[in-house]
């Protein structure tokens, strides 16, 4: 049965096509916009609509990535980029990379330059490539 846009409901299945041209990707964003309408906080995680939901949206995510990355500009941007990813509070990244959570405070907002041993530790514990941390 079509559903309110005509397209027909995506069966679940765990052998799901990943979405891999703008149409799918399209597709698939109207998909979940109907299954948003129907699946909700109560829905059982087991239900064929929460499991079709659930997979659409780890597929759009990977698609999005891979087509749309997230390029941060600025080593602030970088740092809070690692932080979301990591589920970082500045006190979190402060015990990680050595130093005070105001150190950081002070860091992202621009109130204190990187020391060596702050610039180091970003290269080595967060990742982060050495020539954005040098632009900074």
């Amino acid at each position: 049965m079509p559903s309110m846009t005509g397209l027909m409901p995506l069966q679940f299945s765990n052998e799901m096509k990943p979405i891999i041209t703008q149409e799918t990707y399209q597709n698939a964003l109207q998909r979940v916009e109907e299954l948003l309408q129907s699946v909700g906080n109560e829905t059982d995680p087991s239900s064929p609509e929460f499991k079709e939901l659930d997979q659409l949206s780890d597929q759009i995510a990977d698609y999005e990535e891979h087509h749309f990355p997230f390029e941060p500009q600025n080593l602030k941007e970088m740092i809070e980029l690692r932080m979301y990813q990591r589920k970082l509070k500045q006190k979190d990244l402060a015990k990680i990379l050595g130093t005070s959570p105001s150190r950081i405070s002070e860091v992202l907002n621009g109130k204190r330059k990187l020391t060596f041993d702050l610039a180091k530790a970003l290269y080595d514990k967060l990742n982060i490539d050495a020539e954005l941390i040098l632009r900074s």
